[in-house]
């Protein structure tokens, strides 16, 4: 399965009959589906419709469909609603205007709101039907050219992960090999560390020295960290390969790949190390940032 971003853009038009129609959508990263649908009225079916083929087809992002339809023959009519204007006329002549205003005309009371309504003609049930199907089908191309443009900038997002992941397990291995991480050099920081606890010897009881040493071997050895980034960069490695929605698994990794590099940093007591570490860190922070943007 291919790997899909959660940014992409899609527009598709078509005509039946007498309406002209055209979806429009496109979304943006966002931690789940965040589905926003606007259509026009009396295409409630629609809409009902197009919501459950977009959450079959998408798995997250923020996800803005909005479709636009209209009529285009001449077959709208005026139709004049005879309640509102007898409740208007009903009205002046309880209260006539006072004597500086005109009598009321047929223009004016024609144009106040409602008394003129505008309708289009009703549709039988065949063509409503074979309107919404238009419509739905349309919408399945829409879906097809989104997911198409999720693809293509999910393939880009892959290959610059991949990058990111391959220079995480360099500098891992460069960590590893560090001259501060070999036994002789260990070995002689420690020596300068016990060194220091035995000036004050005297305060110290032997238990509690012992222990400090212990803690200074367990605090300079970076081993589990090592170990534990080249299983995460093995982890996202594969769930590049195998693909699909896993954008959530991606982030969780590279919050454990974070969470390693800085334990890495705060262990180093080595300026080499150090800038490796630091460096580490710029990679990772850079590749979460990447992740945010995959289904």
């Amino acid at each position: 399965m291919s790997i899909h971003s959660m940014t992409g853009f899609a527009r598709v038009q078509g005509a039946v009959a007498a309406f002209r129609y055209a979806w429009e959508l496109k979304s943006v990263n966002a931690k789940g589906l965040d589905l926003r649908l606007r259509a026009p009225p009396d295409f409630d079916f629609v809409e009902i419709k197009a919501r459950e083929k977009i959450a079959a087809r998408l798995a997250r992002g923020a996800v803005f469909a909005n479709l636009v339809a209209r009529r285009e023959d001449e077959s709208q009519v005026a139709r004049l609603n005879r309640a509102a204007l007898d409740a208007l006329l009903a009205a002046l002549s309880e209260r006539p205007p006072p004597a500086h205003v005109g009598p009321a005309t047929l223009d004016g009371l024609l144009a106040v709101r409602g008394v003129v309504e505008i309708v289009e003609p009703e549709l039988s049930e065949a063509e409503r039907a074979e309107l919404d199907a238009h419509i739905l089908g349309s919408l399945d191309e829409a879906l097809d050219a989104l997911t198409a443009s999720r693809a293509a900038e999910g393939d880009a997002l892959a290959a610059v992960l991949r990058q990111r992941l391959d220079r995480i397990s360099i500098l891992a291995a460069q960590a590893d090999a560090a001259p501060a991480r070999q036994p002789e050099a260990i070995r002689a920081r420690l020596k300068q560390q016990l060194a220091r606890l035995l000036e004050n010897a005297d305060s110290l009881d032997p238990a509690r020295l012992h222990q400090e040493a212990a803690l200074l071997a367990v605090r300079a050895d970076i081993r589990e960290e090592l170990d534990r980034l080249k299983a995460h960069v093995e982890s996202a490695s594969k769930l590049l390969v195998a693909g699909g929605p896993i954008g959530r698994r991606l982030d969780f990794l590279a919050q454990e790949l974070g969470r390693e590099t800085n334990t890495l940093c705060a262990k180093s007591n080595d300026a080499g190390l150090s800038a490796i570490g630091l460096e580490l860190k710029i990679e990772v922070e850079q590749l979460r940032e990447q992740v945010q943007n995959i289904e």
